[in-house]
């Protein structure tokens, strides 16, 4: 569904995303770990066209979309909810909803506003609450929701546990789980890589911008490696 062949992104003179290659099949949960500064953000924001490789290609769903502005990308149902979640807080929980329908012109807004409350009830309960009153759990399903409103193929999280209390961050794995189940292939950046590994089928270590490790999630959980810099054993 996705391929990454050698990409290359510079802040300025600082090379932060090292030639690296990787693939998300359809139906997949993938992750990406790695300490701060590794370069998983910029990984997702180079895919979803907000930066740009300077070499290589990036494929999605076998069209070449390295060069494609970032709304054409999401038109691609290719949706990417940022870190920091990034709700409009002086908007509603539906017209945040709304907001994610943009590119669906030939989509009825009510029925996907439907679907997107029988995979949030929470936000269906909040509705006509605005965003900036939400709690942190619920901002975060607001923006994975805004996102599903653009009814991805692919879904690229991005810290989706940030700040959240334990429990809370159980649950949103729950729903990441949960939206796979339904159809939607996901890529998941986190620093939680504990909890990343134990719902991801594959991943990939990043280190100063290169890919260091690469394998299935459960032998990732297993490796002396990944345990000591990554799980805490």
């Amino acid at each position: 569904m996705l391929k990454i062949n050698d990409m290359n992104v510079y802040y300025g003179s600082i090379h932060a995303i090292k030639g690296i290659s990787f693939e998300v099949k359809a139906g997949e949960i993938v992750t990406l770990i790695g300490a701060n500064g590794a370069g998983k953000s910029t990984i997702l924001k180079t895919i979803s066209g907000l930066l740009r490789s300077k070499t290589g290609d990036i494929s999605f769903m076998g069209e070449d979309i390295s060069k494609t502005a970032a709304h054409h990308i999401v038109d691609r149902r290719l949706a990417h909810v940022p870190e920091g979640r990034r709700v409009f807080p002086q908007l509603t929980v539906r017209e945040n909803l709304e907001m994610g329908h943009y590119t669906q012109k030939n989509s009825k807004l009510n029925e996907r506003l439907s679907q997107v409350y029988s995979y949030f009830p929470r936000l269906h309960e909040r509705r006509r609450q605005t965003a900036g009153t939400l709690s942190g759990g619920e901002q975060q399903m607001l923006a994975m929701g805004r996102a599903m409103m653009s009814r991805p193929k692919l879904l690229m999280l991005d810290e989706p546990s940030m700040g959240l209390a334990p429990l809370l961050v159980e649950q949103v794995f729950e729903l990441i789980e949960k939206l796979n189940e339904w159809g939607v292939t996901i890529l998941l950046v986190e620093q939680n890589a504990h909890m990343a590994l134990s719902i991801a089928n594959r991943g990939y270590v990043l280190e100063t911008g290169r890919i260091v490790l690469a394998d299935d999630a459960k032998t990732l959980r297993e490796n002396d490696d990944v345990r000591k810099a990554y799980l805490g054993g």
